[in-house]
């Protein structure tokens, strides 16, 4: 959806399409030619939805719990290897002091 001139849809909007297609019973092609959107993706949509039910669709700028965590883990990590860093520098710096 990133492609110039792709539409942006809506979480509610693909939540809908997919409930036709989970709940309603309707086929893919179906909703697809009801809604004017291809039938890739409704299919797209629906492999999400199954995978990753309410979690599917965060929308822009959102992330799914797994992976807020993921981005704060490797925040923490690359905090920390700069810390390590930091104090290898200064052992070496006040190791040469001493002598």
């Amino acid at each position: 959806m990133g492609k110039k001139g792709t539409p942006k849809y809506s979480s509610e909007f693909k939540f809908d399409a997919v409930r036709l297609v989970v709940e309603e019973g309707l086929s893919q092609a179906e909703v697809a030619r009801r809604l004017g959107i291809t039938a890739n993706s409704i299919s797209d949509w629906v492999r999400a939805y199954k995978k990753d039910k309410g979690q599917a669709f965060p929308g822009k700028g959102r992330q799914t719990p797994e992976q807020e965590k993921i981005r704060q883990l490797e925040k923490e990590n690359r905090e920390l290897r700069m810390e390590r860093d930091i104090l290898k520098k200064a052992t070496a710096f006040f190791a040469k002091e001493v002598k």
